[in-house]
């Protein structure tokens, strides 16, 4: 998946979402990347995009690459 700046989401990357809320991506389907505290075979059901976690402790999945909702977030 890539932000709407053509830049690819990573895992690690530091998110804002068009509300304002932020976040860190946790996994990423489409480039196979799973933190410590995610497992690939928990998450089956998910076929494509990112998985953020919110600063609140929310977890947000996102997947349309088209939508200009997600937001590299260049700390």
């Amino acid at each position: 998946m890539k932000y709407p700046d053509g830049k690819e989401a990573q895992l690690g990357d530091r998110v804002k979402f068009s509300n304002g809320d932020t976040g860190t991506i946790v996994f990423s389907i489409d480039t196979g990347e799973f933190s410590k505290d995610f497992h690939e075979e928990d998450w089956r059901n998910i076929k494509k995009g990112v998985m953020v976690r919110t600063d609140n402790g929310a977890l947000v999945h996102y997947e349309d690459p088209n939508n200009e909702v997600l937001f590299f977030l260049d700390e």
